[in-house]
């Protein structure tokens, strides 16, 4: 009986631990408020950030913004939009470069950057967490839907 009355307290400590730990924000993809787009898929977002596409169906040019090289933020996009880690992407970003097929988006730092650069130039795309959406842009996707 004790023994029985030991698990049960193992398990609930361990499933308060679980409910107390902090839910990973989304990832938003973000647009200029004014961008005529307001919804894409993550296969289309995909295409602009690997320098596939360079607009959104019913969209203009779009000029796509990284976070810094090395951020979790940047790691987690790419993993969960293109299913590539950090390595994966360099060896994709050299190919392109030395092939002449395109170039990588530009690092611009963390969220608040990417928010901000986005909110000021009507053809930029950018991600960020949830939480860092602000006035002057607009989520067309959230990665992972």
């Amino acid at each position: 009986m004790s023994t029985l009355r030991s698990i049960q307290t193992v398990f609930m400590l361990a499933l308060g631990f679980l409910v107390s730990l902090p839910a990973w924000p989304d990832l938003a993809v973000i647009v200029n408020s004014g961008y005529p787009v307001s919804s894409a898929d993550n296969d289309a977002i995909a295409k602009v950030f690997l320098s596939k596409a360079n607009a959104l169906s019913g969209g203009g040019t779009l000029i796509p913004v990284d976070q810094s090289d090395g951020s979790a933020v940047r790691k987690d996009f790419y993993s969960k939009l293109a299913n590539k880690n950090p390595a994966q992407m360099n060896a994709y970003w050299s190919k392109l470069i030395f092939t002449g097929q395109g170039q990588p988006p530009k690092a611009v730092g963390g969220d608040a950057d990417v928010a901000n650069l986005v909110a000021n130039n009507p053809n930029m795309i950018g991600y960020v967490h949830s939480s860092a959406v602000r006035k002057g842009v607009k989520v067309i996707a959230k990665v992972p839907e």
